[in-house]
């Protein structure tokens, strides 16, 4: 029986490690070697706080069956471990063993019908909620010309020309109001595709935030030169990957140590929004800032938030829109010291 309980677990896809009091760790299954990267030999005594660079559960709440006696779960758990983020499903029961009460930890990879499912889901919310800002959007600029209009007639009948400097402030905020709303509904039609090099269209972004930024930005490049020419409105495409770019620059400002590295690879049977495409385009913008709040992370394309102060929360969402309108995705992973967005672009 003994041999048999040491195959099952030996053989099981979920990650099975067993923790002290200390969370240091005394076994590991060949699954754990996998998530971790490392020998069972290599993982023996190192505590499991020192291999997550970042996560989303508080580790300190592992030890808590120690005292209460009843495991804990938690079915949607972020771990970076090497620099990989890794979405796991976490239980932590206590057991005995060799008359000690250890910990028993099982890490359950999450697979990837359930990301899929939650990207189809927030696909389907960032999409009605940018309906919904058009719809008010459209409802705000029509009176905006009546109010803009009436203040501008209002102006000729004034007897004093002092007078005049209030109806200008009104004219000023409506232009202002106007512009708002004309970022908010953003280019809603695609314009003519040819085919064009990524590469060449990233690097004129690029070009412009270190330009911008009087080379006070480290910009590290990793490109995959295997990547083909393909079919894109080059214009829309630069001005996604620069609203991502200029976004990661304005965040390394109170830093300083500012990199951004952009990576581009060949992906293969890509799912984009419930789609299988074969070939597709990834590039990866990272910068080495402070991390995206984690509560706003969710609803980071949604038009108005941003996680910079006095940000207009719109870039990004027009970023979204230009590339949803090229059929590809952006997705977001973040901790402190780290933030990638990557964007997939289909290649047909």
């Amino acid at each position: 029986m003994t041999n048999l309980s040491e195959t099952l677990i030996n053989n099981l896809v979920t990650a099975i490690v067993l923790l002290d009091e200390e969370l240091a760790i005394h076994y590991a299954n060949p699954s754990a070697e996998q998530l971790f990267s490392q020998s069972a030999r290599r993982l023996n005594k190192l505590k499991i706080t020192d291999l997550i660079q970042h996560t989303s559960l508080d580790l300190s709440l592992l030890s808590q069956p120690l005292t209460s006696g009843q495991s804990i779960t938690d079915s949607d758990v972020t771990l970076v471990i090497d620099q990989r983020p890794v979405m796991v499903e976490i239980t932590v029961s206590p057991v005995s063993w060799n008359k000690t009460i250890m910990l028993l930890v099982e890490l359950r990879q999450i697979g990837k019908q359930r990301r899929l499912s939650q990207e189809i889901s927030q696909h389907a919310q960032q999409m009605a909620a940018k309906v919904l800002v058009r719809n008010l959007a459209h409802e705000i600029k029509n009176p905006l010309g009546g109010l803009r209009g009436a203040a501008q007639l209002l102006e000729k009948m004034l007897p004093e020309a002092s007078l005049k400097e209030y109806t200008q402030i009104i004219v000023e905020q409506a232009d202002r109001l106007r512009n708002l709303v004309d970022r908010l509904l953003g280019p809603q039609r695609l314009g003519q595709k040819k085919e064009n090099n990524i590469h060449v269209v990233l690097e004129k972004a690029r070009q412009i935030v270190e330009l911008t930024y009087d080379g006070r930005i480290q910009f590290i490049r990793d490109y995959d030169p295997s990547l083909p020419d393909f079919l894109m409105d080059a214009e829309q495409i630069e001005q996604a990957f620069l609203n991502v770019i200029s976004n990661a620059a304005q965040v390394l400002q109170d830093q300083e140590e500012r990199v951004i590295t952009l990576r581009t690879r060949t992906e293969y049977q890509t799912n984009i929004h419930g789609h299988q495409y074969r070939l597709s385009a990834k590039v990866e913008i990272t910068d080495n800032g402070p991390g995206i709040p984690k509560e706003i992370q969710d609803t980071l394309f949604y038009p108005m938030v941003s996680a910079r102060e006095g940000g207009t929360g719109l870039g990004l969402s027009i970023s979204q829109n230009l590339i949803d309108q090229h059929k590809g995705k952006i997705e977001v992973i973040s901790w402190p010291g780290q933030t990638t967005f990557t964007l997939y672009l289909p290649i047909k």
